[in-house]
C-alpha cells in the first residue's frame, strides 16, 4: 500500500516524540512518517543483511515487518548478525529478531514465518506486503524472490556480500530491471564460494543492509533517486563505491510462474554428480585416521587442501598444506608427486567437500587418494576438542 489513505493513520503522543528527528525533515514530515507507519515490508532472511536492515526499518517506524527464516542462531552468526545475541544461540532466528525489534519499537507489528521460502509459499507470503527485501545468500532463493516480486509487481530491494565486497540495487521498480537482467543464468553450483567457505568481514553486511533499508524507506516516502537501474558496488578494503548501469533486457524470457529453483540452479544435478564421485572415492573416518597416526605408520601423506589462513587457525599434526587453488591450477601436481614417493595420499579440508574436489583433480592426473570424511571439523568434534572449530 505505497499510496495509503493517510487520514486513517494517526501517530500517538509517544510516537511524535520518538520520530521527532524525522518529523522536522521536510522530505519526511508528518505525511512521510504516516507513510512509514502504514507501510509493510517482507524481509527474506535474518542473517547478515537482514539483521541491520530490520533494526533500522523498525527504528524508522515501518508499521509492519514480515520475517521469513527457518534457521536457528549459531554462535558463528554473532560476528555479523547483530540482531541476535548470545542468549539466543540454538533458538529460532525469527523469534530472536522479533524480540529485538519490539525492544527497539513496540509500535511495530512483526509477522513471523518459521519456514524456508519455496515456490509453494512465496506468493502467498509476499502478496500482502508493499516491498520485499532480499537478505538471502544463495542463488535459488534469489531467483525465487525475484520471480515472485515480478509476478506480484512488488519492488525487490537486493543486496549481497562476500569477503570484503558487497552490492545493492532495487529490482522490479517503476519499469526498471529485475534480477534476471543482472544474472540471466545462475553460475554452476560451487563456482561461487559461500561465506562459510570464503569468509566475510563482519561489518560489511551492516553497510549493505543499511543501504537496503535506506532504499526501502525512500520508496515508501517517494523521495530521492533509488538504485533502480544502478548496481552499487562497494569494496570495504579500498573504501570505494562504484556503479554499473542496469537495463531491462528486451529479449528476456517472460516470467509466467514459479518453478523448481533448485533444479533451475542445477543443485540436484550437482549433488548427484558429487554423490557419484564420493561413491567412487575411498573415504576414511577421523577415528580411522587417528588409529593410523597413533600406530606410527609412515606410509602415507596427510594433505590439507584448505587456505593458508585456515591452516594457521587449526591443523592436524603432521599434515602438509597444499591449497585447493594450487591443485586446480596444476601447480601443485609435481610437488605432490615428490611428496608421495610411493606413499598413500590422504586428503582433508574443513568438512570434506574441498578435499573431495581436490582428489577428483588429482585422480585425473593419475594420483589416487583417500578423503577424510567430515574433515578437520569432525576431527575437532570427535577426536581432539583442543583443535579450534571455526
Amino acid at each position: 500500500m505505497l499510496n495509503p489513505n493517510l487520514d486513517q493513520i494517526q501517530l500517538t503522543q509517544e510516537e511524535y516524540g520518538r520520530y521527532s528527528r524525522h518529523l522536522i525533515l521536510p522530505e519526511v514530515g508528518l505525511e512521510g512518517q504516516k507513510r512509514l507507519k502504514a507501510a509493510s515490508i517482507l524481509c527474506i532472511g535474518t542473517g547478515g543483511l537482514g539483521s541491520p536492515l530490520l533494526l533500522y526499518l523498525a527504528a524508522a517506524g515501518v508499521g509492519r515487518l514480515g520475517i521469513v527464516d527457518a534457521d536457528v542462531v549459531d554462535s558463528s552468526n554473532l560476528q555479523r548478525q547483530v540482531i541476535h545475541g548470545t542468549s539466543w544461540v540454538n533458538k529460532p532466528k525469527i523469534e530472536s529478531a522479533q524480540h529485538r525489534i519490539l525492544e527497539i519499537n513496540p509500535h511495530c507489528q512483526v509477522d513471523l514465518y518459521n519456514t524456508w521460502l519455496t515456490s509453494e509459499n512465496a506468493l502467498d507470503i509476499a502478496q500482502s506486503y508493499d516491498i520485499v527485501i532480499d537478505g538471502t545468500d544463495n542463488f535459488p532463493t534469489r531467483y525465487l524472490v525475484n520471480d515472485a516480486c515480478v509476478l506480484l509487481n512488488k519492488p525487490n530491494v537486493y543486496g549481497s556480500i562476500y569477503r570484503f565486497e558487497g552490492q545493492a540495487t532495487v529490482f522490479n521498480y517503476e519499469g526498471g530491471p529485475n534480477y534476471r537482467d543482472l544474472y540471466p543464468e545462475p553460475p554452476p553450483p560451487g563456482l561461487v564460494p559461500s561465506c562459510a567457505e570464503g569468509g566475510v568481514l563482519g561489518i560489511l553486511p551492516g553497510i549493505i543492509g543499511v543501504i537496503q533499508a535506506t532504499e526501502a524507506i525512500k520508496i515508501i516516502l517517494g523521495q530521492g533517486t533509488t538504485l533502480s537501474g544502478r548496481l552499487l558496488l562497494f569494496n570495504a578494503l579500498e573504501m570505494k563505491f562504484r556503479e554499473l548501469k542496469l537495463r531491462p533486457n528486451p529479449v528476456r524470457p517472460v516470467i509466467e510462474k514459479l518453478v523448481d529453483y533448485q533444479e533451475f540452479c542445477g543443485i540436484p544435478q550437482a549433488k548427484a554428480a558429487e554423490a557419484q564421485q564420493q561413491a567412487n572415492m575411498e573415504e576414511i573416518t577421523v577415528q580411522d585416521l587417528k588409529q593410523l597416526i597413533d600406530s606410527g605408520a609412515e606410509d602415507f601423506v596427510l594433505l590439507d587442501v584448505r587456505n593458508p589462513n585456515e591452516y594457521e587457525i587449526a591443523r592436524i599434526h603432521g599434515s602438509v598444506l597444499m591449497p585447493l587453488s594450487e591443485i586446480e591450477s596444476g601447480a601443485a601436481i609435481p610437488k605432490i608427486q615428490d611428496l608421495l614417493n610411493g606413499h598413500r595420499l590422504i586428503a582433508h579440508c574443513k568438512m570434506g567437500t574441498r578435499s573431495a574436489k581436490a582428489l577428483g583433480f588429482l585422480q585425473e592426473a593419475g594420483i589416487a587418494g583417500i578423503n577424510v570424511k567430515g574433515g578437520i571439523t569432525a576431527w575437532s568434534r570427535e577426536i581432539d576438542p583442543s583443535v579450534p572449530e571455526y
